[in-house]
Order: C-alpha cells, then structure tokens, then sequence
C-alpha cells in the first residue's frame, strides 16, 4: 500500500462520507472514489459499505482504520527525526511536563552538560501527558515520563525513581493537622473535588471539579478554595505558603522514568540515558 492510499482511506473512513473527505484532502471526489476501489481490489476484501444514503466501515475496514492511523503517525515521526537530524547541529530535544520532575531535569541537564562529548539540549516543557505524544511522533528524542499515568508501551525506558502522592489543600484546612489521609476521602471531599486535565486529544473527562492546564492555575485554584489534587509528594518543593500537603499512603506510586524510541541509535540520547540511570 503507498501512504497515498492510506491518507485516501483514513479520510473517508473518518469522515463517513466521500463528499466531505474528497474536501478535507483537496481532490474530487471520482478519484477519491477509484482509490479507494483500487485499494479494496489489491487486499481483497470490502473495507466501506456504501449506500445512497450513508458509508459504514466493515470489519477489516475498522483493523484497516486503526492500522492505517498507526503507519501514517510513524511516517509523519519518522519525517520529523529526518529533517530535525539534518538541521545544524547535534543537539538532543527532551520533553518534559512541566512543573514536574524539576529536580531531576535540573541534576540530569547540569551532568550531562560536565560530559566531554555532550551537545546542546533543547527542553521542550509542555503540558499534562503531551511528552509522550511529543517522542512518538518525533518531536523529542527523549522524554521524562510518569508511570501509571503516562504510557510507556512501544517505548524504551529505563526507572529514575518512585514516590508517594500527596493531597494538596489549601493551608488552613480542617485536614491541617492529619498525619496522612486515605485516597478514598482525598477523592471526595467536600466543595474541593479533584480537578479535570485534559486527555491527549485536548478533551476533558466529565466531573465537578476545574478543568486545569498545568500546575500554576491548578495551585491558583486550590488557594482559592476551589479544588484539592493528589499529586506526586515531589510538587511539594514548589508549593506556595498558602497550600498545604498531606500524605496519602494508598495512593499509587509514581515512577518517572527516562524514555526514548526503540530504533533511535542516537550517540547522544543514549549518553543522557547514561548519565540519568547513574544520577
């Protein structure tokens, strides 16, 4: 299959309509139509159920979809680390979230910079869960993930550290004086509910509590009395005089962890590794 043909499919299998998708790819819609009959005569199979009224997708229409998606991200990724290796000089783009992990990326940035053969270090700080989507579509070489919640399947990694969360309230709470508190009743207290952060689509999960973008407007909304988080026990170094943390024990750890694309043969990202393994 050429990717010509899978950007022809993925439109039209999105769009539920030749029509509109003959528009989002800029072409008419007869060769639209063709290509897509080309496509199903070389695999064999039916992958759209057409009508005059509406097109559905068939079973090997759907693995075709998600397939398709998958290859076309990876030619995209694999352009991007093309033409960023071409660009003048060595350097190494790494991700991180930021208000995250600053300790770690601050050790890590200054050792590795001792090195005798490093590069420049582009840091890339971005928002809640956008490190992962940065490294595999290849606008990072390397990223500082959080497991559980980033995903590190496809990746290679290597274990930084893991720690505890914490419930970040505002200071003078009713909770002040608790030496710890359980998830449960973190998760449900009242007129401070948990808040909502954004998916890596840019949607937001249904639920009571703010819609936050990143760690400042999140502390901004708990001084205020608006929200409460659970988060790891290392945001306490940036926690303000007005917010306060307390341990929540059940709470899943949190592991950060150094991750890279597994066919990336950088000299480089693999020196950063090196270097953030002994740290």
């Amino acid at each position: 299959m050429e990717t010509r043909e899978l950007r022809y499919f993925v439109a039209v299998a999105e769009e539920l309509h030749f029509g509109r998708a003959a528009e989002r790819l800029g072409i008419a819609q007869p060769p639209l139509s063709r290509a897509i009959r080309q496509l199903e005569r070389r695999l064999g199979t039916e992958l759209l159920e057409r009508t005059s009224r509406s097109v559905r997708l068939t079973e090997a229409g759907t693995v075709l979809l998600r397939e398709g998606r998958a290859a076309l991200f990876a030619v995209e990724a694999a352009e991007r680390r093309t033409r960023r290796a071409s660009a003048d000089g060595p350097g190494v783009a790494l991700a991180a979230k930021a208000g995250a992990s600053g300790e770690v990326l601050a050790k890590l940035l200054d050792a590795y910079a001792a090195l005798p053969d490093a590069v420049t270090v582009d840091v890339i700080l971005c928002g809640v869960g956008q490190q992962e989507r940065l490294l595999r579509d290849g606008r990072a070489d390397v990223a500082l993930l959080h497991k559980p919640f980033d995903a590190t399947s496809g990746l290679d990694y290597e274990e930084l550290s893991t720690e505890g969360q914490v419930l970040v309230l505002p200071a003078g709470h009713s909770l002040t004086g608790r030496s710890h508190v359980d998830l449960a009743e973190a998760s449900d207290l009242p007129g401070l509910p948990l808040p909502r952060w954004p998916a890596i689509d840019g949607s937001c999960p249904d639920g009571p509590g703010p819609q936050v973008r990143d760690h400042a407007q999140l502390f901004q909304l708990i001084a205020l009395g608006r929200a409460a988080a659970v988060l790891p026990a290392s945001c306490e170094s940036q926690l303000r005089d007005d917010l306060m943390a307390i341990p929540v024990p059940d709470a899943p750890k949190v592991t950060t962890v150094i991750a890279w694309p597994p066919q990336s043969r950088s000299a480089a990202v693999a020196a950063l590794v090196r270097t953030a393994t002994a740290l």
